[in-house]
């Protein structure tokens, strides 16, 4: 999976996702701030014209905002899971876990670093965890060093969803 500095590895959910946020900003957002501003307009004065500085201040962010999602929509590498071996963790695994510190199970799915996302149990492939379980197969298990100490999971499963 070597790609350029520039290039970042996704998700398939992961991609649609840019992809939908990209189509609302530029068919519901950008025209509906384009209307704020002609409204703003027909207001006369400019100088003192608050809508006008605001919609113009959203214009800006919008573009901004638009480019990014197009620079990583050109930039990404989409992963497709449901083609990659159940028998290893690698990019895009859905890897569930014992934690032998607290005999809790927890579950995890590997992915970019743009959709990661702890609360919904995305982590980022250059995090902590996912570093120590790369490779790793169900009955291995992974020793991380955190700030508090050394975290210790046993692989119960691996699945590619």
């Amino acid at each position: 999976m070597a790609g350029n500095e520039r290039t970042f590895y996704i998700t398939k959910e992961g991609y649609e996702n840019l992809v939908k946020e990209l189509k609302r900003l530029k068919s519901v957002e950008r025209p509906a701030n384009i209307k704020a501003i002609e409204e703003a307009l027909a207001h006369g004065d400019l100088s003192e014209n608050a809508e006008y500085h605001s919609a113009k201040e959203k214009q800006s962010f919008l573009t901004g905002k638009i480019m990014e999602l197009e620079d990583k929509i050109a930039r990404a590498q989409i992963i497709d899971v449901s083609k990659i071996c159940e028998e290893k963790i690698v990019f895009g695994a859905t890897v569930k876990l014992l934690d032998l510190n607290t005999d809790k199970e927890v579950s995890y799915k590997i992915v970019g670093d743009t959709e990661s996302d702890v609360k919904e149990g995305k982590i980022s492939i250059n995090s902590p965890i996912a570093k120590a379980l790369i490779g790793k197969c169900i009955g291995d298990e992974a020793r991380i060093n955190v700030p508090n100490g050394v975290k210790e999971f046993e692989i119960i499963d691996i699945k590619y969803v």
